[in-house]
């Protein structure tokens, strides 16, 4: 049980996942009656959801989907918005952030993360380092996407065993898909006093005749975070009295940073398809919050090519062939050395032709081919030189049984080649190649109940290949503090998992209530050899990727109620939560760094130009942490968020404007993230305000 208490209010009650349930599916009587049609029209979640959700969760194009799954676009898009990939969707149903620093920070899907969560560019593979460590940002900033798509759980088979936890798929339209006349483009700005972060980008397309020019470029600068407080927590100056970090008060020492992109894309588009191709640049300079004197100096190049073809006849009606090649590269530099340079080169290339119809199926079948060479050279290279090579075939069927019944059907096999080389260094001795074949299938079902409510199910066996990682680290990982020890002999991870949820639409009122279950055998999980091993600056704890048994389950919940329409505008109250349960059932211990149980509430009013928000976040205190696993045995505390925004349309001649404000962690609320490993000494943002225009023309 956990209570539930603010700084403002002595009210105090206790809540378990029962309770958020009937809370949240309670609809007082009166949600529904105020409700009044002369108030202006919103999208509804589902209606974004059938308009957004074509390229990686439902090729297919149809309107029901079982893959759990949320999208963030347009205006949503933008209050979301931050400088990294997971700090714009911590917030999201099921989804927190691996937090190392406002800058670096990845995704957590279900309290899966790492090479767990596939992360996608318009359904591609993002080549890069972010997997491997927390320090590694994603080399994407968010305020150059088109939307963002997130899908829960492993029911994207689509794109194998290393989404087993999840797929975030960012969307930009660097390659134009329909014929583009005369010139249209979008600029915008923004500020956030926590850490005086900067930031503009704009984008133009222009074309003629089906050929079609697309340019993009955007730059943001931030300075060091301003927190509530001091940075290290009591408990961590008490352990290590020495550590620099215990003088930190009222701000994060080398968080600040840079980072810039450009892009130029082109393409031919005519009635049935079309062409292109898009060459990105991205560089970005920043603090490693774990070491004050480190920074990491990042760049990225990205060659796209992508084509469809519609229309067609024979077995294929339509055919669609993407492909990209990375060349990516960070240094690590200390006291103004490079210490370490990591470097990941490789292409992916993915071919899927959608069948005519076979009885009553009707799918998708397709091969991807990848290849990366990866390196780590330098004082911290802990990883040899690794080629990975990765052929699979995948369909997906779907079957509309009847009008009530929808059924899918997935299936996918991956082939990959890991071959280490040494050069030489006897710390990597032991790696050898290793080859993997991992079969994957899924099945899913939605079944409506009537006009309003619906049934959705997914089935899943998984198999994921080891990484490169967990089968050759060895040494000493300095921005975690540890001494990493992959296993050479590791084997496939296999995970049987199921969901289901119940939803409900009236047009006005609409939700969902998720719950989901994974068994892992063979689970390799980093895990703590109560040993330790000689590091740069001292003994390091060391902890070896093993292979073990581990269950994940949970549930997650979303709605929104219409509570007023009419000449004062329209109220919407938005409920949710989440909350996940990782156990590792080999050693009977807790999985270390899950989110804990998450509690949402949202007042929306729209009249009109106007839209303004009020929200509220209680995050509960994480108790279950593994025994005996250094800083991974420390507890969070819990923490409440309250946040505010206040947004206005308007237009200026041919031009459309969004001008918005923030209001963040008004409370001045000390929030600790369970899910990072800097934890007793990186404490999210203190109070602050966020300004941001937009201009579309």
């Amino acid at each position: 049980m956990k209570k539930l208490t603010t700084k403002s209010c002595k009210i105090t009650f206790r809540l378990s996942p029962v309770m958020v349930a009937i809370f949240i599916f309670s609809s007082p009587a009166w949600a529904v009656s105020q409700t009044n049609t002369s108030a202006q029209h919103l999208p509804e979640p589902d209606d974004v959801q059938n308009q957004a959700i074509l390229v990686t969760a439902n090729p297919l194009g149809k309107s029901q989907l079982a893959i759990p799954n949320s999208i963030l676009v347009d205006d949503e898009l933008s209050y979301h918005q931050q400088a990294s990939l997971g700090e714009t969707l911590n917030q999201l149903p099921g989804v927190s952030s691996s937090y190392f620093g406002p800058f670096a920070s990845r995704p957590i899907i279900r309290g899966m993360d790492g090479d767990r969560i596939r992360i996608l560019r318009n359904g591609m593979t993002a080549l890069d380092a972010s997997a491997l460590s927390q320090d590694h940002a994603v080399p994407e900033d968010p305020m150059g996407l088109d939307r963002i798509e997130v899908l829960r759980g492993p029911s994207a088979l689509l794109y194998g065993g290393n989404a087993i936890g999840g797929v975030v798929n960012t969307i930009n339209g660097r390659i134009p898909k329909e014929a583009v006349e005369g010139v249209s483009g979008q600029a915008e700005t923004g500020f956030s006093g926590a850490n005086n972060d900067r930031h503009a980008g704009a984008a133009l397309n222009t074309g003629h005749d089906g050929f079609n020019l697309h340019l993009d470029g955007s730059s943001r600068s931030f300075q060091d975070l301003k927190i509530p407080g001091n940075a290290a927590t009591n408990r961590f100056k008490a352990d290590h009295p020495d550590d620099e970090h215990n003088d930190e008060k009222g701000h994060l020492t080398n968080s600040s940073g840079r980072a810039d992109s450009g892009t130029i894309g082109t393409s031919y588009a005519w009635e049935h398809g079309y062409t292109g191709f898009s060459y990105n640049r991205y560089n970005s300079n920043y603090g490693s919050v774990a070491e004050p004197d480190a920074r990491l100096k990042m760049k990225q190049e990205n060659y796209n090519f992508d084509s469809e073809v519609r229309d067609l006849e024979g077995f294929f009606k339509s055919a669609k062939l993407q492909a990209a090649y990375t060349n990516y590269k960070h240094s690590e530099i200390e006291d103004g050395e490079v210490g370490t340079t990591f470097k990941n080169k490789g292409f992916n290339a993915r071919l899927e032709g959608h069948h005519t119809k076979l009885g009553p199926l009707d799918g998708i079948i397709g091969t991807e081919i990848s290849s990366s060479r990866f390196s780590a050279l330098g004082e911290e290279g802990f990883i040899p030189r690794t080629d990975t090579d990765t052929y699979a075939l995948f369909l997906l069927e779907q079957w509309e049984v009847n009008s009530k019944l929808d059924l899918s059907f997935g299936a996918r096999m991956d082939r990959t080649h890991l071959s280490p080389n040494a050069q030489g260094n006897t710390q990597f001795a032991e790696s050898r190649t290793r080859n993997f074949t991992a079969p994957s299938l899924s099945t899913g079902a939605v079944y409506k109940l009537n006009k309003i409510w619906s049934v959705n199910s997914n089935l899943s066996y998984t198999e994921r290949a080891p990484t490169f990682y967990e089968l050759y680290a060895n040494g000493p990982h300095g921005a975690t503090g540890t001494y990493e020890v992959g296993n050479p002999d590791a084997k496939k991870e296999k995970a049987y998992s199921a969901d289901v949820a119940l939803k409900f639409d009236t047009g006005a009122n609409s939700g969902s209530a998720r719950a989901f279950y994974t068994h892992f055998s063979n689970y390799i999980g980093m895990l703590s050899s109560r040993q330790e091993e000689e590091g740069e600056d001292g003994l390091l704890p060391v902890y070896n990727y093993r292979n073990t048994d581990a269950r994940f389950y949970g549930i997650e919940l979303e709605s929104r109620w219409r509570l007023y329409a009419g000449q004062s505008g329209q109220y919407d109250l938005d409920l949710g939560g989440d909350y996940v349960n990782a156990q590792d059932t080999g050693n009977n211990q807790p999985l270390p760094r899950i989110s804990p149980l998450r509690l949402r509430a949202a007042l929306t009013w729209v009249r009109g130009p106007w839209d303004a928000q009020l929200s509220y976040e209680h995050g509960a205190g994480q108790h279950r942490v593994p025994k005996n696993s250094g800083d991974d045995s420390l507890s969070t505390s819990g923490y409440n968020r309250i946040d505010s925004r206040v947004g206005y349309h308007f237009d200026l001649g041919n031009t459309q404007w969004l001008a918005f404000v923030k209001g963040n962690n008004l409370t001045n609320e000390t929030i600790r993230y369970s899910t990072s490993v800097l934890r007793e000494y990186s404490p999210a943002a203190k109070r602050n305000v966020e300004l941001g225009v937009q201009v579309n023309f």
